[in-house]
C-alpha cells in the first residue's frame, strides 16, 4: 500500500470529555503519524459546507448542530494505507457494531456522538484535507 494522508476529526463529544490524547494514542499506535492538527469551533456555515454532501439526508441538520456544539480537533494522519487504516482504528459508525479496541467501541456515546470522523476514500481525503488545511501546514 502507498503512503497517503487522510483527514481525522475528533468530534465535540470526545473533546468535551478530554479524550484527544487517548484517541491520538490509538492512531499513533496503529502507525499513523499526525502531520497537522488544529482545534476549532465550527460555525454553522462552515459545518454546513463541510457536510454539504449529506444535505439531502435526514440526519444532515442534526449532524451540523452536533458538530457546532463544541470544539473539534481536525488533523491530518499520514501512513501506509492511511484512509483504510484510520477507518479500521475508528471502528464501525454504530459503536454497538464496532470491534473491541476501536475508538468508537471504547469512546462513542451513540451513532451520532461517535467521537471521530475519517475520510471514506482517498479522493475525499484530499478534498477534506484541503477544506481545513493549507499545504504549508502539512508537516511531513
Amino acid at each position: 500500500m502507498a503512503i497517503e494522508n487522510t483527514l481525522s476529526i475528533i468530534k465535540p463529544d470526545a473533546t468535551r470529555r478530554d479524550l484527544t490524547g487517548l484517541v491520538n494514542a490509538k492512531f499513533e499506535k496503529a502507525g499513523l503519524k499526525i502531520i497537522a492538527q488544529k482545534r476549532l469551533h465550527l460555525s454553522k456555515a462552515v459545518a454546513q459546507k463541510f457536510y454539504e454532501v449529506h444535505k439531502d439526508r435526514p440526519f444532515y441538520n442534526d449532524l451540523v448542530e452536533f458538530m457546532i456544539s463544541g470544539p473539534i480537533i481536525v488533523q491530518v494522519l499520514r501512513g501506509e494505507g492511511a484512509v483504510i487504516l484510520n477507518r479500521t482504528v475508528m471502528g464501525a459508525t454504530n459503536p454497538s457494531e464496532a470491534d473491541e479496541g476501536t475508538i468508537r467501541k471504547e469512546f462513542a456515546e451513540s451513532i451520532e456522538a461517535n467521537s471521530v470522523h475519517g475520510s471514506d476514500s482517498s479522493e475525499n481525503a484530499i478534498n477534506e484535507i484541503n477544506f481545513f488545511f493549507a499545504e504549508i501546514e502539512l508537516l511531513i
